[in-house]
């Protein structure tokens, strides 16, 4: 689960100006970490469907994200995604 502390470090990190909490960049800079923090869960917790769902439309929102993104700007998207480790 991501503490307050933890999202103001993410929002610092990816803010493009100062308060900057809704940006794409923050969006899946968020989102990305809460993925890798419920797949760690999942992989104990094998059962829990319903965190699964909750993974795979977090999944998909990012996805959106992230197209929207490089529809607008290729260069930005390819700076996010080698920011996060997204591809490989």
């Amino acid at each position: 689960m991501l503490t307050k502390q933890k999202k103001q470090k993410i929002i610092g990190d990816f803010e493009t100006h100062e308060g900057d909490t809704g940006s794409p960049e923050v969006q899946i800079a968020l989102l990305t970490k809460k993925i890798n923090e419920l797949t760690e869960h999942l992989k104990i917790h094998r059962k829990d469907h319903a965190s699964r769902r909750g993974l795979l439309k977090m999944v998909g929102t990012r996805s959106a994200l992230l197209k929207y993104v490089s529809n607008k700007d290729i260069k930005r998207y390819q700076k996010i995604i080698s920011r996060l480790g997204l591809r490989k």
